[in-house]
């Protein structure tokens, strides 16, 4: 029996405890705090002890909506329990809208990360001028099919990349923080000062605090990425409280040491003046580990690109099972991978690579992911009003979900405000143009005879085949009652 279970083809719950909150880590710490910390420091007037205040003020944000999504993912453990739950709370169109967008933004930032993952692996090359175009895009393409296949073998194959990738980027910036702390206890009158009277520089107004907090979220965004697997995740109800209550503690302190370590080392000038503060702050404080910065922000960006696969791929197959995509894509190989949502993504975003020009136009839809959160927060509000009785192993404190909907709601009216641009109009239409697919193949189910021919085909040339439904709802039935 235990060597049929083992042999049964579906999305099996290999996530727990630690594996999860690497997951969670991975997801969190991008390029960005290798990169650009100069945001929060810039929108701050160059205040040292108010930049600091603003990047722990995001960190409690970045908790507040950790937790909010939480709720969602122990309540539905399903993968992709996100899109699940607003199709529950608004129906099929909202959630259609959902994926409509979530599968060119998705394959937008994958594009992108990819390209810059490129850009940082070449540079060493070409140190002294820019990267050419098409070797950059061959690498490109190259490290976006090999995330693409590692993904396809299913997740034990990925499994010692992701914990290597997670040892490497603590360790880096561990490595940036106690040397910041170093210098610090050693007193020197320069490294010290700016901390002795940290908040007597020029105080911004609240407009500025206000987009210095957005930067920094913005650092500390991906923690609602346990939502995406939930469905692989050992015991939700447990796992995903104690990854959050883990995972983002740890990240705050190190985002916090790493910014008092540059603080320390390079003024406020310099920081804003960096392109890649890593790299500046390595040259002053250690010149012989130059090139290594580089090659942890290659791999840094090589395992989020990996994630960002996986998790994209979670909300494609979840749309097959629902009858929101054709039903090939509610299938797994024999690695209880989701390979024809794999093949999908990864084609996607191959295009965006190849036609770079896209790259700009699809990044405009990353503000349609804070009416998507603002969405989300309305519909946990919904839920608790509508099912009360609705089993809840965890409910988050109310005024969480309040918080996280301000933010996002900040997040997609400043823009609008201060620099209204066409672009957004044409997000609109393009969120929109979804109807043009969903009335016919959803609202009306119009069936292509040849596209269920073409699937036979499909399955057969993949080795695909749809999963065994009912053991899963079978599962996640009993881990609700």
């Amino acid at each position: 029996i235990t060597m049929d279970k083992e042999k049964k083809i579906q999305l099996k719950r290999n996530f727990g405890y630690f594996r999860g909150t690497s997951f969670l880590i991975i997801n969190i710490i991008g390029a960005g705090i290798f990169v650009s910390p100069k945001g929060v420091l810039e929108y701050s007037c160059m205040n040292v002890g108010l930049s600091l205040c603003v990047w722990a003020i995001c960190a409690v944000l970045s908790l507040t909506e950790s937790l909010c999504y939480a709720e969602i993912g122990i309540t539905f453990p399903y993968s992709g329990a996100h899109y699940y739950f607003l199709k529950r709370c608004f129906g099929p169109l909202i959630a259609f809208l959902r994926l409509w967008t979530s599968l060119f933004e998705g394959s937008g930032i994958i594009a992108t990360q990819a390209l810059l993952l490129a850009e940082y692996s070449i540079q060493p090359f070409y140190p002294s001028c820019l990267t050419p175009k098409l070797p950059k895009k061959c690498l490109a393409l190259a490290m976006l099919w090999s995330v693409g296949i590692l993904n396809s073998r299913g997740m034990r194959e990925a499994a010692w990349l992701q914990m290597v990738s997670t040892v490497l980027k603590v360790a880096i910036l561990g490595l940036i923080s106690l040397s910041g702390v170093f210098m610090l206890v050693r007193g020197k009158k320069e490294n010290v000062e700016r901390f002795q009277n940290a908040f007597d520089g020029e105080f911004p107004d609240i407009s500025q605090i206000i987009e210095a907090i957005f930067q920094g979220y913005f650092a500390f965004s991906g923690g609602e990425t346990l939502t995406f697997i939930a469905g692989e995740l050992k015991k939700p109800s447990k796992t995903i409280p104690k990854c959050i209550f883990t995972a983002i503690p740890l990240v705050t302190v190190l985002f916090l040491l790493v910014n008092i370590s540059y603080l320390t080392v390079l003024t406020p000038r310099e920081i804003l003046s960096s392109d890649a503060v890593a790299i500046t702050w390595t040259d002053r404080m250690i010149p012989q580990l130059t090139w290594i910065i580089p090659f942890a922000i290659s791999a840094s960006l090589y395992s989020n690109l990996l994630v960002n696969v996986l998790d994209s791929t979670r909300v494609t197959y979840i749309a097959g099972q629902q009858g929101q995509l054709p039903l090939l894509f509610n299938t797994l190989n024999i690695h209880s991978s989701p390979l024809i949502s794999v093949l999908l993504i990864v084609a996607l975003a191959s295009t965006v690579i190849v036609l770079t020009n896209l790259i700009e136009l699809i990044n405009n839809l990353y503000f349609m992911i804070s009416i998507w959160t603002v969405l989300t927060m309305m519909g946990i509000l919904k839920l608790r009003y509508q099912e009360p009785n609705l089993h809840r192993p965890y409910k988050v404190f109310l005024p969480f979900t309040f918080i996280t909907m301000a933010i996002s709601l900040g997040l997609v009216l400043i823009p609008l405000v201060k620099s209204p641009k066409m672009h957004y109009i044409y997000v609109f239409l393009f969120l929109l143009s979804g109807l043009l697919f969903y009335i016919p193949l959803v609202y009306f189910k119009l069936k292509l005879v040849w596209f269920e021919k073409m699937t036979c085909y499909l399955q057969l040339l993949f080795n695909v085949c749809i999963p065994d439904v009912s053991d899963e709802e079978t599962e996640v039935d009993t881990l609700k009652n």
